[in-house]
């Protein structure tokens, strides 16, 4: 398209895959999920080579009660060296439970929709920002390494499109907050390559792509699309989920978080590594497919893995 020649840089050679099926993708699970399915399904991601991984959340069990036993989850998860164990944290109270549960990293996160921002919390985005100053620099005096999230840039339930540019202002302050690296949210799956370019090419005037994640749902098949838009931006860090576990609560039925092994599927036919044994992966896909009991989404999943030809 006309004024839209893309920045596109050389493919990386790694990828870092940010796992985040024990969180995202099981606090959208109906049904109560046990602790010990939980701890099994996450130590099958990291004997597959996950080596980053969001566990749990320390919300208030009473919005999110199928986080309520994180604090379990994570002493009982056998701690592999090499391995980040992350949760979700959003105020002090959360962060308290993170040092106790001894994780190696928090996640905050903020809409770029004020609307859904409420919705979602029930604060303003003004108010959030204020809820991280107990949070985001003590936990990094305390040696924790804090993720944002900044979730609707591509489009909310209740707005429609939203500025990117409000993202952005968002994403700096995360980032002279104390985060080491922001992770961009297309919550409900709308996002399509020339817009993730148009919104990578706003970013990358202020921001090194380096410190940038894509979060990205497939809601409406585009998240691949939008994968390789980022590789050939710079982005190297991508958010998924084993088997497609979770789903976009806006569009009941539909496919949600990209599917770990579909990612990985297409990296490593790129000839891109991703530390990760796509075999064990798939096995891992199984786990989560179990201790749910509903058929999941991942177009992996359901073909299976073949290799590919040499």
């Amino acid at each position: 398209m006309k004024g839209m020649a893309p920045a596109f840089v050389e493919l990386p050679s790694r990828v870092s895959v940010y796992e985040v099926s024990p969180r995202d993708g099981l606090q959208n699970e109906s049904a109560q999920v046990a602790t010990h399915a939980k701890v099994r399904l996450i130590e099958a991601l990291v004997d597959a080579g996950v080596q980053r991984i969001e566990v749990g959340s320390f919300v208030a069990p009473k919005w999110v009660p199928q986080m309520a036993d994180a604090d379990e989850v994570c002493r009982m998860i056998e701690r592999r060296q090499g391995v980040t164990y992350a949760c979700l944290c959003p105020n002090a109270r959360g962060l308290d439970r993170a040092r106790a549960a001894d994780v190696d990293e928090i996640a905050v996160f903020v809409s770029a929709s004020e609307t859904h921002n409420l919705k979602n919390v029930n604060k303003s985005i003004a108010q959030t920002l204020r809820a991280f100053e107990p949070v985001i620099a003590p936990a990094v005096d305390q040696g924790l390494r804090v993720r944002g999230y900044v979730s609707t840039m591509w489009g909310c339930p209740y707005e429609g499109e939203v500025d990117p540019a409000r993202g952005l202002e968002l994403a700096k302050h995360l980032l002279g907050s104390g985060c080491y690296q922001v992770s961009l949210g297309d919550t409900i799956g709308v996002g399509t390559p020339v817009q993730t370019q148009r919104i990578l090419d706003l970013f990358a005037a202020d921001i090194p792509l380096e410190q940038i994640a894509l979060h990205l749902h497939d809601t409406r098949g585009t998240a691949l699309a939008n994968v390789l838009v980022g590789l050939q931006m710079g982005i190297t860090t991508f958010d998924a989920s084993v088997a497609g576990l979770g789903g976009c609560p806006y569009a009941p039925g539909a496919a949600g978080n990209l599917a770990t092994e579909d990612l990985v599927y297409t990296l490593h036919g790129m000839g891109i590594d991703t530390g990760i044994d796509l075999e064990k992966l798939w096995q891992a896909g199984q786990v989560a497919e179990a201790i749910v009991g509903r058929d999941l989404p991942g177009k992996v999943h359901r073909a299976g893995v073949r290799s590919l030809a040499k």
